[in-house]
């Protein structure tokens, strides 16, 4: 019994830092995948390095976007697209 008692510190510890870190960046990830997956032509969008742009083309091969931006069209990789600031320029302003 007191080996259970003694463990159970480390189970608690453990068990917070899975709900409170683990799973919820898990659910990011999922979330930034579904994202990136339903990209399509003609969506606006701004980088992670903060650039902004409509994607023009998407390549399934090299898991690549282009994104035509008043300089000119730039390729990207799709997981430098953020996901919080595409999802703000895209929300109708209240």
């Amino acid at each position: 019994m007191e080996g259970l008692s003694s463990l159970l510190p480390f189970v608690a510890m453990f068990a917070v830092v899975y709900f409170f870190m683990i799973a919820p960046q898990m659910k990011r990830a999922k979330q930034e995948k579904k994202f990136s997956s339903e990209l399509k032509r003609g969506d606006r969008v701004i980088t992670k390095s903060g650039m902004h742009g409509k994607v023009a083309d998407l390549n399934d091969k090299d898991n690549s976007c282009v994104i035509e931006t008043l300089a000119g069209k730039i390729k990207f990789d799709r997981s430098a697209i953020s996901m919080e600031m595409s999802k703000k320029l895209n929300t109708p302003a209240k």
